[in-house]
């Protein structure tokens, strides 16, 4: 009997695989690694075969946690980082490297773009990426059959055919109802040659890609009759994990970058304020409406790797001790979090990270619990960015990195003055579980396996003095910014 489902998070830093039952019960999970290029300031790569052999690492030991036959999974699904761009052969080869999601040296195509169409777009964007190759590797795009972003390429990888996942493909100009992208949009600004090599066929999330081909079962150790099923973007699919799949609270992805999303029944924010999922691409009937932050769990990553080396494994959570014994504040610290630029609310990916108020006798622990206070003013822009359009917020779903901290789940709580419920810290494999269920008639729509296959596991409430405190502070947060832009710049 095929009762069980696989769930694929494919993340920034490396894979995780979950075996779950129907109602959404965790009975096997593997977790592998990945490496990140960073071959110039603003620039991130990463290998596809690194991809894949995450991919079979991560699946293998979820199946051996969970000690069943192969024989009983109906089917599977991954989600993965969006934006995440790479050229291929017909065959599937990739040609290079991938330009990660967080890569942002698409910033004066960014540029071009809105000089020529009045559309405000990030540089982290498929086109604007997609304008970077033609322009800076013409032979590489001469050369490629395909060009597709992670979640084509994993596709491909798992079935040997070729679709794109109308979830991801927002962030091509792709419109579900029209069922074409934009392509005057695309001649405009000079990417009528890329139309061609983008894949032809429109699969939505939860809808059926192929079965798993035979290659692809033998390295798995799977059987080829396995359902592989679309997924889409991390952050959006983690959505269906977290239980938001109609009209309600505002769910908050976090991990290497956050991401604020709300399934809206009109699109909530223009094109010069940020891309709307939508109509269609992951609920039918509602928009997608989200603010991205580019740099959250990577700053933290980050500054374990250049200053704590010494703590070993126990780094976070020797830390997260540390700095629950410093107060909000961190000692007159403040941290911008735009290691990798900033998106919401300036759209500027030249800006760079900054820690400011350092003195002689700043503790390490301050520092980290400053960056973690930086962070959560960031989110708190993305969530403000919601109550300004007239959304309410009465509670953030949240998933991801950040719920396995207790103080900086607190200091998010604190920050934005809300509760925060956890739900699991695996949003993005549940979501594709939930999907991949659908797609094997265990429910009949996403919402109805949404609403049996998640639950909430805590809630934290914000600390009224300590978010009193956080106003003042977080102003100071943004004002930085207005302080240095121009220095940054030059003017």
């Amino acid at each position: 009997m095929r009762d069980l489902v696989i769930g694929i998070d494919g993340g920034t830093g490396g894979v995780r695989a979950y075996v779950f039952d129907a109602h959404g019960q965790v009975l096997g999970h593997g977790d592998a690694p990945y490496e990140t290029q960073y071959p110039a300031s603003g620039w991130a790569q990463q290998r596809p075969d690194d991809w894949w052999q995450a991919v079979c690492s991560g699946v293998r030991a979820a199946m051996e946690q969970a000690a069943v036959a192969p024989q009983r999974i109906a089917a599977l699904c991954a989600a993965t980082t969006s934006c995440t761009v790479l050229a291929c052969a017909k065959s599937g080869e990739a040609l290079d490297d991938a330009i990660l999601w967080m890569d942002v040296r698409a910033s004066k195509e960014a540029a071009d773009i809105e000089a020529l169409t009045g559309q405000t777009l990030s540089a982290e964007l498929f086109v604007c990426k997609a304008l970077w190759l033609l322009r800076n590797r013409p032979e590489l795009c001469e050369r490629a059959d395909v060009l597709c972003e992670y979640q084509d390429y994993l596709n491909h990888r798992l079935t040997g055919e070729w679709c794109f996942s109308v979830n991801t493909a927002c962030n091509w100009g792709y419109n579900k109802r029209k069922g074409d992208f934009e392509r005057d949009f695309y001649r405009t600004v000079g990417l009528g040659a890329v139309l061609p090599k983008l894949p032809s066929r429109a699969v939505s999330a939860g809808e059926r890609v192929g079965m798993l081909s035979p290659e692809a079962a033998q390295e798995l150790g799977l059987d080829t009759d396995v359902m592989v099923v679309q997924g889409g973007i991390d952050s959006s699919i983690g959505m269906l994990g977290m239980g938001v799949a109609a009209p309600g609270p505002v769910a908050l992805m976090t991990g290497s970058s956050n991401l604020a999303m709300a399934v809206t029944q009109e699109p909530m924010f223009g094109r010069g304020d940020e891309i709307n999922l939508g109509p269609d691409f992951l609920v039918d009937g509602y928009y997608t409406s989200f603010r991205g932050q580019v740099s959250t769990g990577s700053i933290l990553r980050w500054f374990k790797r250049e200053f704590c080396r010494d703590l070993g494994d126990d780094a976070f959570r020797e830390l997260d001790r540390l700095a629950a014994q410093v107060p909000p504040g961190s000692g007159g610290l403040t941290v911008l979090d735009y290691w990798q630029g900033n998106r919401v609310p300036h759209n500027d990916p030249d800006v760079r990270g900054l820690i400011y108020g350092l003195s002689m006798n700043t503790p390490r622990e301050a520092v980290f619990r400053a960056v973690m206070e930086g962070v959560a003013y960031g989110t708190d822009d993305l969530l403000r960015a919601f109550t300004e359009k007239g959304f309410p917020l009465n509670a953030v779903c949240i998933s991801g990195g950040t719920t396995r901290s207790d103080i900086f789940l607190q200091i998010h709580a604190d920050v934005s003055g809300v509760p925060f419920l956890v739900t699991c810290d695996y949003s993005v494999a549940l979501g594709c579980g939930i999907c991949a269920a659908r797609a094997a008639g265990m429910y009949d729509t996403l919402p109805q396996a949404a609403a049996a296959m998640v639950r909430t596991q805590k809630t934290v409430q914000p600390n009224a003095q300590n978010h009193t405190r956080y106003l003042a502070l977080a102003e100071r947060y943004r004002s930085l910014y207005r302080a240095i832009r121009g220095w940054v710049h030059g003017e």
